[in-house]
């Protein structure tokens, strides 16, 4: 089994971030962060616009399936 067909672990990247306390973090810090964050916001964004334009694609050449 390859790793992309295992189970994805609980407890993601994400969700450890938003449980993480803040308040050691300097101004200057949390601007980074906010900074690095947002990169990531739009990473995923474009992954998921170009995964949702490779599924149009596929329905349009070979029928909708039933998902």
């Amino acid at each position: 089994m390859e790793e992309h067909d295992l189970p994805r672990p609980k407890g993601d990247a994400a969700s450890r971030l938003a449980r993480e306390d803040l308040s050691p973090y300097s101004r200057d810090e949390l601007d980074e962060r906010v900074a690095l964050l947002e990169a990531e916001i739009a990473r995923v964004k474009a992954h998921r616009d170009k995964a949702s334009a490779h599924r149009a694609a596929a329905d349009a050449l070979f029928g909708k399936s039933a998902r």
